[in-house]
């Protein structure tokens, strides 16, 4: 595709589809929303209505047989993600997908196996990472001036009550295909990722406390990473308020986000030298950082560059591998009453997915 065209682009879901929208409307010059595809046409013409043009479509196939689409982007239900996608990717279309991508690893390695077969790509969305203040954090990491990191919380702490998960997919192994693990702190798990990189190990419990659901909705995790950081992270949906929270406690200073709960990432970050004389240096590599699209008009705008061939650090399919890998554990750890070791192995019995059902490395059920 030539640098000076835009990409077309159909949004498979009229609902988180409606935030993708925001994200394409930003960047005019590199996106064309196409077509919205819902079987609810009321609300698919609604959101077609925020991009002239845009045609509505309720029959997925349709698009599919369309050489004029580009992108699909696949906005659904979790436990439609890997079957979409591989249809899209079937098609000849890239497909960029909300999260989780898969319900499990072989799912997923099926999905890098037919986008390498087909030359195209597969994007799990993850625009948490678009963001000012990640955006300065890893500017002071590659800059030298963090040091080695020692330790990590992380605190999902939303509101969630019955009135959410009235939604019949919502709270179900099958629809949703798991809890509070990989529908909303999936997000902050991916920026420990980014920020820190690889986790060894995890220990975990998991617990329904708020809702009376199949899957978890609190959780509370311990993870050891592969530079031997550790960090915790803590989730639950009974919080007075929504809010999401960040802390890197590094050798020469500690940085922590803002309370947004949906963009954590962005600004009002705090970063704090240990030693005060190291404050000014500090500040003066801040001030540095040229402001980026944040949120899903950031994750775009990577994934464009990206499209266009240029060196980008967006989000690849192996990242997408990376969060499914990790709720793997998570699950196998609070089922197993154990630590599980990364990276799991091929013959793990969770390899085929972590809904309850296959035997657990303790061999009880799941």
């Amino acid at each position: 595709m030539p640098e000076t065209a835009a990409h077309s682009v159909a949004i498979v879901g009229a609902g988180i589809g409606g935030a993708h929208m925001d994200g394409y409307l930003a960047l005019p010059d590199r996106f064309r929303v196409a077509a919205i595809c819902d079987l609810d046409r009321g609300r698919a013409q609604a959101l077609a209505d925020r991009a002239p043009g845009t045609r509505v479509e309720t029959d997925l196939q349709t698009l599919l047989n369309d050489p004029a689409i580009d992108i699909v982007d696949v906005c659904l239900p979790p436990s439609l993600h890997a079957e979409v996608t591989l249809q899209a990717l079937a098609a000849g279309k890239h497909a960029i997908c909300e999260k989780p991508l898969a319900a499990s690893l072989e799912e997923v390695d099926g999905l890098i196996a037919a986008a390498e077969a087909a030359k195209r790509l597969v994007v799990p969305v993850f625009q948490y990472r678009y963001g000012h203040g990640v955006l300065q954090l890893r500017h002071l990491i590659e800059a030298g001036l963090t040091g080695c990191a020692y330790s990590a919380t992380l605190e999902t702490h939303w509101d969630r009550d019955a009135a959410y998960y009235a939604v019949p997919w919502r709270g179900t192994w099958v629809g949703e295909l798991g809890g509070a693990v990989v529908s909303h702190a999936i997000h902050a798990h991916d920026l420990l990722c980014h920020v820190l990189g690889p986790v060894a190990r995890v220990g975990a419990f998991l617990a329904s406390r708020v809702n009376h659901i199949e899957t978890e909705d609190s959780a509370a995790i311990a993870l050891e990473m592969e530079s031997g950081a550790l960090a915790t992270s803590s989730v639950t949906l009974g919080a007075a308020e929504n809010m999401s929270r960040l802390r890197f406690c590094f050798a020469n200073l500690t940085a922590e986000s803002g309370l947004d709960p949906y963009h954590p990432g962005g600004a009002g970050w705090r970063f704090t030298a240990r030693l005060p004389s190291d404050q000014a240096t500090l500040d003066a590599a801040l001030a540095t950082v040229a402001p980026e699209p944040e949120r899903f008009a950031g994750f775009f705008a990577a994934l464009d560059r990206r499209l266009c061939g240029a060196e980008t650090d967006g989000v690849t399919a192996a990242d997408g591998r990376r969060s499914i890998e990790l709720a793997t554990a998570i699950y196998a750890a609070a089922r197993s009453g154990r630590t599980v070791a990364l990276p799991l192995a091929k013959d793990d019995p969770y390899h085929r997915g972590w809904r309850p059902g296959p035997p657990s490395p303790g061999g009880k059920e799941g």
